[in-house]
């Protein structure tokens, strides 16, 4: 890890501390603009999960989620409260119950997707359109060297 010099300290400036200080700032701000919506950073995460792959047991979702399946059911409780989302019986196994967005979910993503738009926009601001996508690919390439593979078909 490289250091770099502000003032009487050296700051650490490794991509590993780059990251987790981005992730901090990203997770702050994501939770400012999902407020309002009356939505948590997780509660995002697990209807924009649903929204990409369309329905999901608890299992998989707290899995592609990345929270325990109890939070997951807990989770999954309060939203079903909230209309966002709705059960319904797996068509093969009959214990696995699938869970996918109900109409009022599917708005509050699009909306929360546009908050969030907004929000990756401004953080984006001096990467130059070009970049973008090359960016994208580098960041996805080094979730996968780390051994996380699981989201690779959830966020193409």
């Amino acid at each position: 890890m490289s250091t770099r010099r502000t003032g009487s300290a050296p700051m650490p400036t490794g991509i590993a501390y780059l990251l987790g200080r981005l992730h901090r700032m990203l997770r702050r701000r994501m939770s400012e603009v999902l407020a309002p919506l009356g939505l948590t950073v997780q509660q995002y995460t697990m209807l924009a999960v649903l929204g990409a792959r369309g329905q999901l047991s608890n299992a998989r979702l707290a899995e592609r989620a990345f929270v325990t399946p109890q939070t997951a059911n807990e989770m999954v409780k309060a939203m079903e409260t909230n209309d966002w989302i709705e059960r319904s019986p797996h068509p093969s196994h009959g214990r696995v119950i699938n869970l996918r967005l109900a109409r009022r979910g599917q708005e509050i993503l699009a909306r929360a997707h546009g908050a969030i738009a907004e929000v990756e926009s401004a953080m984006l601001g001096e990467v130059a359109a070009r970049d973008r996508q090359r960016f994208h690919d580098q960041l996805r390439s080094a979730i996968h060297a780390l051994g996380m593979t699981m989201i690779d078909a959830d966020n193409q």
